[in-house]
């Protein structure tokens, strides 16, 4: 199976790392502090600055996760254009386990899903993570 970075841009490789090193630390830090973290987003701008995204359905005080996402990812289209890549952050259950979930997309045509699995230790804010497991994302910004 070919990876996919044999056909990206050296550009891209280096937007989709750099979203990767962002968004982990920024997800893990909220856990160990909160327990939890509604989704969020990390851009790389045309000139290769990072921005964060945060969104706010205005629905209620404590909005539904999917409502967030889903205005994250209409906020992210609208400004698509200024934009090469994007990073979707949100914390989700998977299978037996808790997890953070990243959705990876450069405007090339990449789309990747990337799991990093976790369990809270006593309650004590301790989180002790998995390995990361990777596979095809589905686009949502250049679709």
């Amino acid at each position: 199976m070919a990876s996919w970075r044999e056909g990206a841009s050296q550009q891209a490789q280096d937007d989709l790392d750099g979203l990767m090193n962002q968004s982990f630390p920024f997800a893990q830090r909220m856990l160990a502090a909160n327990g939890e973290f509604y989704p969020y987003a990390v851009g790389v701008s045309q000139s290769g600055e990072l921005r964060m995204f945060a969104a706010d359905p205005g629905t209620d005080e404590h909005p539904g996760s999917i409502d967030v996402l889903n205005d994250l990812v209409d906020g992210l289209r609208s400004e698509r254009d200024a934009l090469r890549a994007v990073a979707l952050a949100s914390d989700v259950r998977v299978a037996d386990c808790d997890a953070i979930r990243l959705e990876l997309e450069h405007r090339e045509g990449i789309a990747i899903a990337v799991l990093l699995r976790y369990h809270q230790v006593n309650g004590n804010g301790s989180v002790e993570y998995g390995a990361l497991t990777a596979g095809p994302g589905e686009p949502h910004i250049w679709s």
